[in-house]
């Protein structure tokens, strides 16, 4: 299960990193900061998505920590920006900086627990 909606997870990212890159050219001629955003936006989502993605694939209940970590993470963190970078949407800021704790807790569990057996 995990497995599928970690691929899900990263073939959004793949969908909207080409949505920025293609379907938003009337928002990025009026707001050109939002641009460069998106692009950091779809960098974090991706790398964890692959993350996720490996962490999935091992099956060990070990990794299921980091995993959800990296998933709230990741939906805090780029989900902010990209609100941010469409919408200017500035209330969302405290979310940015939450998503990257919760992606640093993420490494973080996996540094801590790596070596848990997968029972």
């Amino acid at each position: 299960m995990a497995v599928r909606l970690t691929a899900a997870w990263a073939g959004l990212g793949v969908a909207l990193g080409a949505f920025g890159a293609h379907g938003l050219k009337a928002v990025w001629l009026a707001r050109p900061e939002g641009l460069e955003t998106w692009k950091t936006a779809v960098l974090y989502h991706l790398i964890h998505a692959v993350v996720m993605l490996v962490l999935a694939a091992q099956g060990k209940r070990a990794n299921r920590m980091a995993w959800g970590l990296m998933l709230a993470g990741t939906l805090a963190f780029s989900g902010s920006l990209y609100l941010l970078a469409t919408m200017g949407w500035r209330a969302l800021g405290p979310v940015t900086p939450l998503g990257g704790v919760l992606l640093l807790a993420g490494w973080g569990a996996l540094v801590w627990r790596p070596w848990r057996p997968s029972v």
